[in-house]
């Protein structure tokens, strides 16, 4: 196998995008913090065996975008034996160009630096080029615990399972600071119909506690996945969501025969930062998700060339975020969001306009996926292993590793120089 491990890295000013805004993040990384979370995480990976290639995805508002990149450059710098490519701007540009050569009615940025799934297709798009046959997402704020990290990634990917299944797409998880890889609930009275712990936390117990190391999951964890060839040529992740790009994932492979695999043994450890996005930001995008997702759910389901998902396969999550009891899941939440906590203002605009602008959003796009999905494995072919598009790519986003400067030359002494020391005539007796 020939992995490539990709990381999407943010960065900003620290000025939020509006509510329901496409470039909005869970956090961006300050352009003047001194230890940025990616630096963490290319430090974990140095002690990683196997590592071929590091991709890391640069993004970042134009009006830093530079800054961006020259900070990314120099991290890369100073761990050149990753191999690291960096792409920004310019090679985000190439690809697309090469992109939009065959799926130019597609409408969106599909392949972008910009919003969740469209930033997941750049690097798959990316390591097509430059024929990479496994993908390996990474978060920038996650680290790798040992080794092995790559070793557990590959591990089963391309094989076939007992009930001659082949696993084409795996993932692992992530655990916090105290090791758990458990969502802590809340009990909170304003998030008592939006908190998805109790039901991930079913979904991940069954996972750890399996008989065997690799379970079919309804699962999984962007910052830790690997995707074969054979499934992300295939496949391309959903660019018109607004977060929640990896669990869409499965749907999106389940409608197409394919499904998602659970690796029990192979985690990362999650560091996230301070710098995280405003909550009626996160939830407004949230809200956009999950109308956005049961809508597509139905268009998806009424195509006679896909596989019927149902709502018994996804449970215990995330079937019922997947239905029409959300639209109500919403409504419950923003009110009791405006009633009692801060941004009330915020939330009564989310009440009386923001979910109405999402629902309409949801019914307007639910096919646009269809649409691009259909032509994505015939880009994916035009691109593989192009060697005048991947030199292209190469000749900007390699970084030259840091080489420390030669200490300059002692000057030799020059023999008519005063030394200060006394004359001494004739010689040694």
């Amino acid at each position: 196998m020939n992995p490539a491990i990709v990381i999407p890295s943010f960065w900003g000013r620290g000025t939020a995008a509006g509510l329901g805004e496409r470039g909005a993040y869970d956090y961006t990384t300050p352009i003047d913090k001194p230890l940025p979370e990616l630096e963490n995480c290319l430090t974990s990976l140095e002690q990683v065996s196997g590592v071929l290639r590091v991709i890391v995805l640069v993004v970042a508002p134009q009006d830093c975008e530079e800054s961006a990149r020259a900070r990314v450059d120099s991290i890369c710098r100073a761990h050149a034996d990753l191999n690291p490519l960096v792409i920004g701007a310019p090679e985000a540009k190439l690809v697309k160009r090469a992109v939009s050569r065959t799926a130019h009615h597609v409408t969106g940025e599909t392949v972008s630096l910009r919003g969740y799934g469209a930033i997941r297709n750049m690097g798959l798009a990316v390591a097509a080029i430059l024929g990479h046959d496994v993908v390996v997402f990474l978060d920038d704020d996650e680290v790798a615990l040992d080794g092995e990290f790559l070793t557990r990634a590959v591990w089963g990917l391309g094989s076939l399972t007992r009930q001659n299944l082949q696993i084409l797409a795996k993932s692992g998880f992530f655990v916090d600071v105290d090791d758990s890889p458990y969502a802590r609930p809340s009990t909170a009275w304003t998030e008592r119909y939006w908190s998805k712990a109790a039901g991930f936390n079913q979904v991940m117990g069954r996972a750890q506690n399996a008989a065997t190391r690799v379970t079919r999951s309804n699962h999984l964890c962007g910052g830790c996945c690997a995707l074969h060839a054979a499934a992300f040529s295939k496949v391309p992740f959903d660019p018109y969501i607004t977060r929640g790009e990896d669990l869409d994932y499965v749907l999106n492979l389940r409608a197409n025969g394919l499904d998602v695999w659970f690796d029990n043994e192979w985690f990362v450890r999650a560091q996230p930062p301070e710098e995280m996005a405003p909550a009626p930001s996160l939830f407004m995008q949230d809200v956009y998700r999950w109308l956005y997702e049961y809508r597509k759910l139905g268009a998806m389901n009424a195509r006679r060339d896909l596989r019927t998902i149902t709502s018994e396969s996804l449970m215990p999550y995330p079937a019922p975020w997947l239905s029409e009891g959300v639209r109500r899941r919403v409504f419950q939440t923003a009110l009791r969001r405006m009633v009692k906590g801060p941004d009330r203002l915020a939330y009564l605009r989310i009440l009386t306009r923001g979910r109405f602008e999402a629902d309409r959003f949801a019914r307007s796009a639910s096919s646009r996926y269809l649409s691009f999905a259909m032509v994505w494995p015939t880009v994916v072919s035009a691109i593989w292993d192009d060697r005048v598009l991947a030199g292209a790519i190469r000749r900007t986003g390699e970084v030259a590793p840091l080489v420390a400067r030669p200490a300059p030359a002692a000057p030799a002494p020059d023999p008519l120089a005063d030394t200060g020391a006394f004359p001494v005539q004739g010689g040694e007796a």
